[in-house]
C-alpha cells in the first residue's frame, strides 16, 4: 500500500530523479534512511519501472510532433498483437496506446520534418493491411509535457 510519505518521494522523484536520499529526505520531511528503503521497495513493487532521461525532441533536430488515430481493418487478436508490434518497433513512434471509441490506437510520432512523417505512414502505415484508415494531427505547440503520473 502506498502512503503519504510514498507519495511525496515518488511526486519528487518525478520532477527530479537525481536527487541523492539526502536530498530527497530533507524535501518530504524523512530520514534519507527511510527514503532509501522506501525506494528501492517501490522499486523492488514495481511502481517505479524505470530511471529515465526525458529529451528535447527539437534539440534533437526532431521538430515535428503529430498524433495520429488509427483504425484497424479487423480486430483478431494476432493482427492487433502484429500492429502493436510493428509500432513497438518503429522508432518515430515515442507513444503508443490501444484505445476505446472511433479509433483503435493513438500514437505520438516525432519526426524530422513533413517527408520523414511522409516516409513514416508510406512504411508503417500504407503497409499495414489491416489499417483501414488512419488521420493525422500535427502539434503546433506544447502546451504541457509531463509525462508522469499524479500522485
Amino acid at each position: 500500500m502506498i502512503d503519504d510519505l510514498d507519495r511525496r518521494i515518488l511526486g519528487a522523484l518525478q520532477k527530479n530523479n537525481r536527487l541523492s536520499f539526502a536530498e530527497l529526505a530533507d524535501f518530504v520531511g524523512s530520514s534519507a534512511a527511510s527514503c532509501m528503503r522506501r525506494v528501492n521497495k517501490l522499486r523492488a513493487d514495481g511502481v517505479i519501472i524505470a530511471d529515465i532521461c526525458l529529451l528535447d525532441s527539437k534539440a534533437l533536430g526532431k521538430s515535428l510532433t503529430i498524433v495520429v488515430t488509427v483504425e484497424l481493418d479487423r480486430e483478431r487478436l494476432d493482427l492487433v498483437d502484429d500492429f502493436k508490434r510493428a509500432m513497438r518497433a518503429a522508432k518515430e513512434v515515442s507513444q503508443c496506446y490501444m484505445v476505446t471509441g472511433d479509433a483503435d490506437f493513438v500514437l505520438v510520432v516525432v519526426v524530422e520534418d513533413v517527408e520523414a512523417f511522409d516516409v513514416f505512414i508510406k512504411t508503417k502505415l500504407y503497409t499495414n493491411a489491416n489499417v483501414r484508415k488512419f488521420r493525422s494531427l500535427i502539434a503546433l505547440d506544447r502546451v504541457k509535457f509531463e509525462p508522469r503520473v499524479l500522485v
